[in-house]
């Protein structure tokens, strides 16, 4: 029987991500930009260039001095993530693709097409230390945290793919999720700044409603309450699978640490510190988690904390190849809701997109971690690697 990776808050600390224009706050860009013998202004310029116009390609840099353009896009733009190969759904409306990062590390982002507007599922960590025995991410273990322009760069290229018709027509990307591969808040630091900046005004960031970026999280009681205190109204959703510790404590091991209500209180005061409705996740698992009676007990504990403040949103299981966890049937998936809205409570079963193409975060990564690799097959895949790094930037979507 093949040991469950256990529980973990802590990621591995392997070489650093080379630092990148995005990790940079706006003084920070200045001072770089000053040190390659610019002057302070060539920052905006250069943020307008990323943020604004989506690209790092020193050819498309006109107002700079031609002179110094190659040179300061190579210092600031260093290379972050490669496109190892990119998959399609629902007609060309949902893409997903697999990145090998600087390190070899693979991560996964999930872009998909809505009228007039696009989604794209990030992914904040490689891996995940939260051990969910459901999910093909937390089967991974942790390998390591993302830097915030790792996760940045995941936008900046859906974006552009977005604009670009890779979707089957130009559509702007809107809405930011925090619901790929890791934790978020046990990355807080990157993910924080990664929020910052899809909310900041253009030239120095995406200039994106903090109401369409959605950060998710399995109940980090300690990082919701420094979320909510950072003043920006992102929405908050709580990965929650059960609503009793016996079950909960199996399917989601942080729950050992911080209880069921434990976590709904700390989502409810997310709901007081900043007037977003909070989001609870629930992915509904045949016999496991559906029954009738933990909708009842669910309803009633989000009840007792008061009205309009949470909406559930029930999500069939999309099942990972030879897990023996699978989706509920469709007569108690109905059930379940309506024993939830008996409650008062609003109940919307999740949009599942990209089925047919290992949609569940961490199912390409795992499948190409388990490929046997030779020299020869991990150059066809990868391409020729310099020192540390991978080759150029590709697509991306979660």
């Amino acid at each position: 029987m093949t040991e469950r990776p256990l529980l973990s808050m802590a990621a591995p600390k392997p070489g650093k991500a080379p630092v990148h224009f995005a990790d940079m706050d706006e003084a920070a860009r200045a001072d770089a930009v000053v040190a390659l013998g610019l002057p302070a202004f060539r920052a905006k310029q250069l943020a307008t260039h990323y943020f604004a116009h989506l690209t790092t390609d020193a050819d498309d840099m006109t107002d700079l001095p031609a002179a110094s353009r190659e040179a300061t896009a190579a210092a600031l733009f260093p290379p972050l993530m490669t496109e190892v190969r990119s998959l399609e759904a629902d007609k060309g409306a949902t893409r997903k693709t697999l990145w090998n990062l600087h390190d070899g590390v693979k991560v996964e982002s999930v872009l998909m097409k809505y009228p007039e507007r696009a989604t794209l599922c990030v992914t904040s960590q490689a891996g995940c230390g939260m051990a969910c025995p459901f999910c093909a991410t937390g089967q991974m273990g942790l390998t390591r945290n993302l830097s915030s322009a790792e996760i940045i760069e995941q936008v900046r290229l859906a974006a552009r793919q977005a604009r670009d018709g890779g979707l089957g027509e130009s559509v702007r990307l809107s809405n930011v999720v925090f619901m790929g591969m890791g934790e978020p808040l046990a990355n807080y630091r990157a993910v924080i700044n990664t929020v910052k900046t899809l909310v900041a005004p253009p030239p120095h960031g995406f200039g994106l409603s903090a109401r369409h970026v959605t950060v998710s999280t399995v109940g980090l009681v300690t990082g919701i309450d420094r979320l909510a205190g950072e003043g920006i109204p992102v929405t908050l959703a709580l990965s929650l699978h059960a609503p009793d510790d016996e079950l909960r404590d199996e399917l989601v091991p942080i729950n050992t640490r911080w209880k069921v209500d434990e976590a709904l209180d700390a989502a409810h005061r997310y709901f007081e510190a900043t007037g977003r409705r909070v989001s609870i996740e629930y992915a509904l698992i045949r016999d496991i988690n559906d029954h009738a009676w933990r909708a009842d007990l669910l309803g009633k504990k989000l009840k007792e904390r008061g009205d309009g403040w949470v909406h559930v949103n029930p999500i069939p299981l999309n099942p990972t190849p030879g897990s023996k966890w699978t989706a509920s049937d469709p007569a108690v998936e109905r059930e379940f809701v309506e024993t939830l809205r008996s409650h008062g409570i609003p109940t919307t079963i999740r949009d599942t997109r990209g089925s047919d193409i290992d949609g569940a975060c961490g199912q390409l990564a795992v499948e190409e971690q388990n490929r046997p690799v030779g020299p020869a097959a991990r150059l066809r895949r990868e391409g020729p690697r310099i020192g540390n790094t991978g080759g150029g930037l590709g697509k991306e979507t979660t």
